[in-house]
């Protein structure tokens, strides 16, 4: 069975009042990466050369495991949500985190 995993864009959120107490650019804004509604479909091939091919990589860094574990076939959230095939997971930026829904999508 091969599988793929599905990353879409559900949000952009941008925290202003942190980003003026701590940011060097306090007008900084949002994540100029990603917009909502992005998608990205990951296949074994892609996983090792996403950050070659313009996906941020600190946002990479914080999801790559859970895409790794849909590759593989595995439960990225088994018994957290209501479908282990889907996890909702964000970047690190703690101003302006982009949040993630990654779904694993199993095929014949």
């Amino acid at each position: 069975m091969a599988r793929k995993v599905k990353i879409t864009v559900l949000k952009r959120e941008c925290y202003e009042d942190l980003q003026k107490e701590y940011l060097s650019n306090p007008q900084s804004g949002p994540c100029p990466v990603f917009q909502v509604g992005q998608e990205f479909i990951i296949e074994n091939t892609d996983y090792w050369k996403m950050n070659l091919q313009g996906f941020c990589p600190e946002a990479w860094d914080c999801i790559n495991r859970y895409v790794y574990t849909g590759l593989q076939g595995g439960s990225i959230m088994g018994g957290w949500t209501n479908d282990d095939r889907v996890m909702i997971a964000c970047c690190n930026d703690g101003t302006r985190p982009v949040v993630f829904k990654l779904e694993r999508i199993d095929e014949e």
